[in-house]
């Protein structure tokens, strides 16, 4: 009997000097976030959260599409099961949730490379990460409502990102915005020529792989944390972020090596 083709993994991992690139890869399913590649895609965010010597992180994807979103096929699938699927349903975005928000509390930054599109969970993704660089020809939308699913759950990344009103556009009418929108909104940092997302993201993640990886997760964790309070309590936590970053052995070393005119040597500590 001849033996079926072993199947290549949902996730393609490539480590670099100090940073990682994850790649999506399904491009028959364009990438959509089924049940096995959310779970991939987790499995490889815990990895890089572990891994001391990583600094950055890369998402970008193989094929046509960066994330088609969710898997419909999937969902439409457990519409059979006696509940009608809502245990699933419940479960999927529990899951889909806490995946997202890995990526916003790794303590490294975390690049989107997108070319193709960002559509529904697959815009939340781009989203969800700290930067994001676009191919001239990505294009993004939140189209679930042409479908009667309102993208609820790409909302709370994407209304994080973008003003209110942009927001509200993309959801309510669920259609397409090209690259150079998606710039002006403020969902993405940078365009670059279609097919140079990757590279660009690369270039990004090396420079940023330089800096200290204590002082990266810091200011990171700090960013999220200010966002959600008030501007005397924003001021007042980042104040004491900054009085215990100044102690840090990295903070005295990288203050040191600007007096001396010399390169810092990072300890991450």
């Amino acid at each position: 009997m001849t033996a079926a083709p072993a199947r290549e993994p949902l996730i393609l991992r490539a480590n670099r000097d100090g940073y990682a690139v994850l790649t999506l890869n399904a491009p028959a399913s364009r990438n959509a976030l089924s049940d096995a590649m959310i779970a991939a895609l987790q499995a490889e965010l815990d990895a890089t959260a572990a891994d001391a010597a990583m600094r950055a992180l890369v998402i970008a994807a193989n094929g046509p599409a960066f994330c088609a979103g969710h898997d419909l096929k999937e969902i439409t699938a457990r519409r059979a099961d006696p509940d009608r699927g809502r245990r699933h349903f419940a479960d999927l975005m529990a899951r889909c949730a806490t995946m997202m928000q890995t990526i916003v509390n790794l303590p490294v930054p975390v690049i989107a490379a997108v070319e193709g599109v960002a559509t529904a969970a697959g815009c939340q993704l781009a989203a969800s990460c700290d930067l994001a660089v676009a191919g001239a020809a990505a294009r993004f939308a939140t189209p679930g409502v042409n479908i009667g699913l309102f993208c609820s759950t790409p909302m709370v990344a994407l209304s994080r990102n973008v003003s209110r009103k942009h927001a509200m556009e993309m959801l309510l009418t669920g259609e397409m915005i090209d690259a150079g929108r998606a710039e002006r909104m403020g969902l993405v940092n940078r365009v670059v020529p279609a097919g140079e997302a990757l590279a660009e993201a690369c270039a990004l993640a090396e420079r940023i792989a330089s800096k200290s990886r204590l002082t990266l997760r810091t200011g990171k964790r700090a960013f999220y944390a200010q966002l959600e309070m008030g501007l005397a309590d924003a001021y007042a936590y980042a104040a004491q972020v900054m009085v215990e970053n100044m102690l840090a052995r990295d903070a005295e070393e990288g203050i040191g090596a600007f007096v001396e005119k010399r390169q810092p040597v990072w300890r991450d500590a």
